[in-house]
């Protein structure tokens, strides 16, 4: 794939033209050449787009698709495809399909399938087999297999001593540890946020506190163990500053936010659209600030969109009885890029890359060209014709988003809307 990008701005602040207007021309999937301007001696193809940037590929630590199982939800092969006009080179993929992705085997289906796409594909491996809490997954063989991590997505460890072992065990061979911070006693049959608005509305709350001592219990046994930890999409106050304490105690400790626990709050949930069912819910204004603060001061290593296409049938039926979950690929640019600056939008989306032993490739001459490409100006609204994906249980319906996604350039393919 040969291609001369006319007049791209670069945000990259490990490339030598961070900021530039350049033209840069791509040779069988290599950057050959950044300048000023580039004459097209040898008549590759031009793409000259309105006001076009580029930045390094970006990063979604936690996507979901179907398949294998529930394809009526996503195929692999749609779900990458979103991915790429979406923006993202990289999705790791949770393990939430049947059967649960918790040996070798199923690793290896899941990296074979992707071959031939533009997105890099990481899977995240079950932590416990078929993610029932009971005993321990084939971590080791995944690792080899091509597992980034292990983790029981939205499902929490119940049993200590479990992932006291897997703590230890992954220390073996530098395996990251995945907990989602949730204690099952506490939350209850809560289905939103308990606060005001639960009480109001009549829905059953899940407390802040039910993610906050799954949060504390986990960091002891980290801190016992000198593990290797991730919390995924946390949603409180308070679990910002657990993280942040443990950070400063040099446990070796990350976690991630969700889109939508950075912009949308509780009061959302008043109109009972299940779109707005998510795990962890909707908090309060006091927690989303608390999150902004832990973005800026980095206790919060990254940002999500959490994607999780969920299909009709289990979407639109009675508030309580609905899965939790919500698209997010497709509208995660334009709602960052409306809420941030461009460049701390670009840098939410790329840092995560390091956490999960991810290669990054800074936009310079040598390297491959792994490429997200739009245009932070112009603004619209986010409207079913946006909706790329299988399924349609997108929770930024009908808001305003800022800039546009024009594709991306990543393992020598050319991917544009």
């Amino acid at each position: 794939m040969n291609v001369l990008l006319k007049s791209a701005t670069i945000i990259d602040p490990k490339s030598d033209f961070h900021n530039q207007t350049v033209d840069i021309l791509i040779e069988k999937g290599v950057i050959t050449e950044i300048s000023s301007t580039l004459k097209n001696t040898k008549n590759v193809r031009e793409i000259d787009l309105d006001n076009l940037h580029v930045s390094q590929g970006w990063f979604d630590s936690s996507v979901s698709f179907g398949e294998p199982g529930y394809e009526e939800r996503e195929t692999l092969d749609n779900g990458l495809k979103t991915a790429a006009l979406s923006g993202f080179t990289a999705v790791a993929l949770n393990a939430n399909t049947y059967p649960v992705i918790d040996c070798n085997s199923d690793v290896s289906f899941l990296k074979s399938k992707a071959k031939k796409h533009a997105v890099n594909l990481f899977p995240i491996g079950a932590l416990t087999k078929e993610s029932k809490g009971v005993d321990l997954a084939e971590l080791y063989d995944m690792k080899n297999a091509g597992a980034i991590a292990f983790g029981d997505y939205e499902r929490p460890i119940e049993n200590p001593n479990l992932l006291k072992i897997a703590l230890q065990y992954a220390t073996n061979f530098d395996g990251l540890v995945l907990s989602f911070p949730q204690e099952n006693k506490i939350s209850g049959k809560g289905v939103m946020n308990e606060e005001l608005t639960s009480t109001s509305i009549g829905l059953k709350g899940n407390p802040n506190m039910a993610e906050e001592l799954q949060i504390v219990r986990d960091l002891f046994i980290l801190e016992y163990t000198e593990g290797k930890l991730h919390i995924p999409t946390i949603s409180t106050a308070k679990s910002v500053a657990l993280i942040r304490e443990a950070k400063q105690k040099k446990l070796n400790v990350s976690c991630s936010v969700a889109i939508h626990n950075l912009v949308l709050t509780d009061e959302a949930l008043t109109s009972f659209n299940t779109n707005f069912k998510v795990l962890p819910p909707l908090r309060t204004q006091e927690d989303i600030n608390a999150l902004r603060d832990g973005l800026k001061d980095g206790t919060i290593d990254m940002i999500t969109s959490d994607h999780n296409p969920i299909d009709i049938e289990h979407k639109k039926i009675e508030f309580d009885l609905a899965k939790y979950g919500t698209l997010g690929l497709e509208s995660a640019f334009g709602i960052l890029n409306s809420h941030f600056s461009t460049k701390k939008t670009i840098d939410y989306l790329t840092k995560g890359k390091s956490r999960f032993g991810i290669d990054s490739q800074s936009v310079s001459i040598g390297n491959k060209a792994d490429l997200s490409l739009f245009n932070p100006k112009g603004k619209q609204k986010f409207t079913k014709d946006n909706i790329l994906s299988t399924s349609k249980n997108a929770i930024f319906l009908d808001c305003e988003t800022k800039g546009k996604v024009y594709g991306i350039i990543a393992n020598n393919k050319l991917i544009l809307n």
